[in-house]
């Protein structure tokens, strides 16, 4: 069956508003543990990870840095209007160069109470430590978005770190509360490093230092990539099957460093620390396909469409992708693979990198849900209801799982 022919609600389960983790646990690494192995399932918490994980394997963890997508902008009246940043405007390269822009940046944003804001007025944000003012204007309205023009007048600050003053850390909208001053420590990976994301890769949060060198120790390899979650991953389908859903695309960055090291250990275990390092290294595969099928990847705009995978004819062996891959970099004198990948993957997807994925427990009716069903086949709902009868928690703040692929 072609995943155009899915119907969403074959993937609803239920969900009680009480199982879903509103707060972190008081320990990163203190959360359960869910791992699912050829048809069974076993319990841990997250310490002991490493011994759950076969020695000599790679596992490739998300380095993105969640920014502070929240404006809460005030007018003269005295009401607030909501501006939740979601990436940058077309006319930036990537989003890196975006977050670094100084004095003035064009936004995609959602607007709450955009009832309010009249065409012309200019809202503003006084920040006092360090001094300058941000304000925003209406530059375009669209259905699903507007695109606004925001100005500082401290030339000196990077939008990133206007973002980091005058922002709130974007919760998911399911936790139904502020955030609060845990969770800006705590809605970020101990290894966040690249700065773009309005939603944390989460099963990434369960990781601390020490988890992380006991990996080390057992023998077992790590990667990092970038993939800069957008807030299409918090959208649940609503089409009654998968061919009018339009999958968000999202930012990809991987260096030439870290494509070696992955071709160089694709006889090994492959675990994706998070569904959003799993998309990506599944993109790199159908990237270097392109490439050895003699096709120009749009680097510039979207490398990896979502129906890619399924409509392709000519396909190649990973080691070769990943090697026509590498050499292409190497010609075109790119150290790092910047572009967007708009990857859907649903039942009937073939994995071409991945062996093991490290995930928390997602929504009904999400592309994540899909992911993890085609990952582990029927399988998936033995495992939710298990967690769900098991008390587990679920989504963001959630306990989460080790599922090993059925081939």
């Amino acid at each position: 069956m072609h995943p155009k022919e899915l119907r969403i609600e074959d993937f609803i389960y239920p969900l009680p508003d009480e199982r879903i983790a509103k707060h972190p646990l008081q320990e990163r690494d203190a959360s359960k543990l869910l791992i699912y192995k050829e048809g069974t399932i076993t319990e841990n918490i997250y310490t002991n990870i490493a011994d759950n994980i076969p020695a000599d394997s790679l596992m490739v963890f998300n380095q993105t840095k969640v920014v502070n997508a929240r404006l809460l902008f005030k007018k003269p009246s005295g009401s607030t209007i909501e501006v939740f940043c979601l990436a940058p405007n077309g006319q930036y390269a990537d989003i890196q160069t975006a977050m670094l822009q100084k004095g003035k940046v064009l936004w995609e944003c959602l607007v709450g109470g955009a009832a309010k804001w009249k065409p012309g007025m200019v809202l503003e944000i006084v920040h006092s430590e360090p001094s300058f003012t941000l304000s925003a204007q209406i530059v375009e309205r669209s259905p699903t978005a507007f695109t606004l023009s925001l100005e500082w007048d401290d030339a000196a600050l990077t939008f990133a770190e206007v973002l980091h003053y005058t922002g709130k850390v974007p919760l998911p909208p399911y936790m139904h509360r502020d955030a609060a001053i845990e969770d800006e420590d705590r809605y970020q990976t101990v290894f966040a490093k690249e700065e773009g994301s309005v939603a944390a890769p989460t099963a990434g949060l369960h990781f601390t230092d020490d988890v992380i060198q006991r990996i080390a120790a057992n023998n077992i390899d790590t990667a990092f990539l970038t993939l800069h979650v957008g807030a299409g991953t918090f959208r649940t389908v609503k089409s009654e099957t998968m061919a009018e859903h339009d999958m968000h695309a999202e930012w990809i960055e991987v260096t030439l460093e870290n494509i070696n090291i992955l071709t160089a250990a694709l006889s090994k275990n492959i675990i994706a620390v998070g569904t959003t390092s799993l998309r990506t290294l599944e993109s790199l595969y159908w990237i270097g396909n392109k490439i050895v099928n003699g096709e120009t990847p749009d680097l510039q705009n979207i490398a990896v469409s979502q129906w890619d995978p399924y409509d392709t004819q000519n396909t190649c062996s990973t080691t070769d992708a990943f090697n026509a891959l590498a050499a292409y970099m190497v010609s075109n004198k790119l150290s790092k693979l910047i572009t967007r990948t708009q990857i859907l993957i649903a039942p009937g997807y073939t994995f071409r990198v991945v062996n093991c994925l490290v995930t928390n427990f997602h929504q009904p009716q999400s592309t994540l849900l899909l992911l993890v069903a085609a990952f582990i086949g029927d399988d998936w709902r033995t495992v939710y209801d298990y967690a769900l009868g098991h008390d587990y928690r679920f989504l963001s703040y959630g306990d989460g799982s080790v599922l090993f692929r059925n081939s």
